[in-house]
């Protein structure tokens, strides 16, 4: 997969290309990076690429020529262009997977009080990382990018994505290792069993808990299996 960033701050991602998980992807060839600074498309002589908005209003607009000027000199028919917005989309984990199907993914920073709208109409989807409002794209972006190079084929082991958070609509449940005894703080009898069984059952039991206390939206949104309401049944009755 090849991910372009469109931004007014590539510098932002100099790291976080390079470093952990993400740095290793690049190094194998699984996943290839492409930055590219909207101001150097900037046809003004101060190289702006912001303005006043009509109609009025406070703070700055992104002008569309500059961004649709970069975006054009990189995209490809097989590009899927996402644009990070507030008034996006909310992301989701399913919709991490969705964006894993591209050759080309291509995500536009937006920056100062938003973008021109006819930006917009050159992207295919936008999308919004959470209800709340930040200076610029650049650490969606980042987000989205960790989120869908961890589910490349050869970046990390299947069974290690499984199981996480929201892969099945529920909270990850408790994780414990060494020791086992800390301050007075056990770990669960179960997970020194060895019984394989006990321990999925003690599992799904606590992501039930945890989605049902922590996130009550996922929980009422999840179709419980007649296992799952036992279970649930007698975590409730205990």
């Amino acid at each position: 997969m090849k991910i372009s960033i469109l931004t007014l701050f590539p510098e932002q991602f100099e790291g976080f290309f390079s470093s952990s998980i993400i740095g290793r992807s690049v190094e194998k060839g699984i996943v290839t990076s492409e930055l590219v600074q909207i101001r150097d498309f900037s046809t003004d002589n101060h190289r702006h690429v912001d303005d006043t908005p009509f109609g009025g209003g406070a703070g700055m607009v992104m002008k569309c020529q500059p961004v649709l000027d970069a975006l054009a000199s990189i995209k490809e028919e097989s590009s899927h262009v996402v644009l990070l917005s507030a008034s996006g989309t909310p992301y989701t984990q399913r919709h991490a997977h969705t964006l894993t199907a591209y050759e080309h993914l291509i995500l536009i920073c937006g920056h100062y009080e938003g973008v021109d709208q006819r930006i917009v109409s050159h992207c295919d989807e936008e999308i919004s990382i959470g209800d709340y409002v930040l200076t610029g794209g650049e650490l969606g972006a980042m987000v989205i990018a960790d989120s869908v190079i961890r589910l490349l084929p050869g970046v990390i082991r299947s069974a290690s994505t499984d199981e996480e958070s929201y892969e099945h609509g529920l909270l990850e449940y408790p994780q414990y290792t060494q020791p086992a005894e800390y301050e007075g703080e056990a770990v669960p009898e179960v997970l020194l069993s060895g019984h394989h069984e006990n321990i999925r059952k003690w599992r799904l039991t606590q992501s039930l808990l945890k989605t049902r206390a922590v996130r009550p939206d996922l929980f009422q949104a999840h179709e419980l299996t007649k296992e799952e309401e036992k279970l649930l049944r007698a975590a409730d009755e205990m």
